[in-house]
């Protein structure tokens, strides 16, 4: 079984590029904290390439930025090419199958770093990209989907005395 689970923050923006046949490719690096703490006390972090395609591809490069914090599960893949100067090398690198958002609003606009959501509504930031099986599978969010996003607060609006967002500290949190 080749399965992954990672929790980190983007090391780098993603880098969307497209294939000969036009498929969305989304490289990256995640930087994931190591348990223990090294003989001066300080807690390292190991760098490791992501690879997203199709739907997935797209939506981490419109949502995410340096600095984000995701949860992320895939498979890990080795690989090896001949460089220009005629040395092998070696690659690793994670092909996500999932992945969860785990910023909220509050914690973007406080670091002062990335404010991808800026002015929309909770109801039109992403909370989950789990797929089916296979990345074609997948199809985004559409946030621009009124009936989901609007700030309309007629009768039939189950969450219209909630107001306008909602905040949670990270000691809110279980984890």
């Amino acid at each position: 079984m080749n399965k992954v689970f990672l929790v980190g923050r983007l090391a780098r923006d993603p880098d969307l590029r497209y294939s000969a046949n036009n498929t969305p490719i989304m490289r990256c690096a995640i930087a994931v904290s190591r348990t223990m703490p090294n003989q001066n006390g300080e807690r390292e972090a190991d760098f490791i390439n992501i690879l997203a395609f199709n739907n997935r591809a797209e939506t981490m490069k419109k949502y995410l930025s340096k600095g984000s914090q995701i949860a992320i599960s895939g498979q890990i893949r080795t690989g090896s090419y001949d460089a220009q100067d005629g040395t092998k090398r070696y690659t690793t690198e994670v092909l996500i199958d999932e992945f969860q958002f785990l910023d909220s609003k509050g914690a973007r606009d406080a670091d002062g770093g990335y404010n991808q959501f800026a002015g929309q509504t909770p109801a039109q930031a992403p909370v989950n990209t789990s797929p089916s099986t296979s990345s074609s599978d997948i199809t985004p969010y559409d946030f621009a989907d009124t009936s989901v996003a609007s700030n309309d607060t007629t009768e039939s609006d189950p969450f219209k005395d909630f107001g306008d967002s909602i905040e949670i500290n990270d000691s809110d949190l279980p984890f």
